[in-house]
């Protein structure tokens, strides 16, 4: 398959502040791309290295075929970043029209707009337009010019539920279409709605490129927690920590790794079982990198 977009040990500071660590990630023609991670995990900052809007400390970054830089690669792309301005005196239809004015090819305005469930809004002025009415355009203008390859930052931060399945199936018939999807998110819900490959980042690094299911298996993990002074080693633990007394495993499957604790005649008491956030599944991850790097 084509690699349309492509990090090549890539690492971007900020300062002192590290933001990618050596990353490599390509996004090949035709995927949908899930970019999972916490805030402050780099998702953003990799997004700007590929769309030009910055340069790696290190590493190569190339888009389309050429570089971010060159104005020809980045008129193959839509991008809708995680803040944007819009001109509030204008209309919804005008700025779609200026925007669509700075590519060749350009979708058309009505089928446009009622994909994205803003056909009714094509007179509005911005200032008029609820947070999640501009939020919505916004991601509509990044599909304006044709692109071969969108850049999705966050693009259902603001939004009710109903305004995120209408875009996410605006997002769905353009990749249905044959496009090419990155998207960040740090709600696995939404990956697991949109992605078919999940590319997980932490602390500036890619912890896990997989599928949606074998993502899935590591951030559904739970905690069992119990009171005990020694453990045996046990089955399918993630993660170990101790605080105030007590042992908090992780692991992706509870049951098995209590039954085994009760075989071992391990004395314990005070078992809580619990699920983990995503924050914590991502902790555990950069933890077990951490350990192996």
């Amino acid at each position: 398959m084509t690699v349309l977009a492509r990090a090549i040990e890539v690492s971007r500071r900020y300062g002192d502040v590290l933001a990618l660590d050596r990353v490599s990630l390509d996004i090949r023609a035709g995927e949908l791309v899930g970019l999972l991670g916490p805030n402050g995990a780099g998702k953003s900052t990799l997004i700007n290295l590929f769309v030009g809007l910055r340069r790696p400390t290190s590493g190569t970054v190339e888009l389309l075929g050429g570089s971010p830089r060159d104005p020809a690669a980045r008129r193959g792309i839509g991008v809708t970043p995680q803040e944007t301005g819009l001109p509030e005196t204008l209309r919804v239809g005008e700025i779609v029209d200026f925007v669509s004015a700075h590519f060749a090819g350009r979708e058309d305005k009505g089928e446009l707009l009622a994909r994205f469930g803003l056909d009714d809004l094509v007179k509005r002025q911005v200032g008029g337009l609820s947070g999640g009415q501009r939020r919505r355009l916004a991601v509509a203008l990044a599909f304006a010019g044709k692109p071969r390859l969108v850049f999705l930052d966050e693009p259902t931060t603001g939004l009710d539920v109903e305004a995120r399945r209408a875009l996410w199936d605006g997002i769905r018939s353009f990749h249905e279409d044959g496009g090419t999807v990155l998207l960040t998110s740090h709600y696995l819900e939404e990956i697991e709605a949109l992605a078919e490959r999940v590319v997980v980042v932490g602390s500036g690094r890619v912890l896990a490129d997989d599928t949606v299911r074998a993502v899935r298996d590591v951030v559904s993990a739970r905690h069992v927690s119990l009171v005990a002074d020694e453990l045996p080693e046990l089955p399918g633990v993630l993660g170990t920590e101790r605080v105030d007394g007590r042992v908090n495993l992780m692991t992706a499957d509870p049951d098995r790794l209590v039954v085994e604790l009760v075989r071992s005649g391990t004395p314990f008491s005070g078992l809580e079982i619990r699920p983990t956030t995503l924050e914590e599944a991502f902790l555990t991850l950069t933890a077990k990198e951490s350990a192996h790097a």
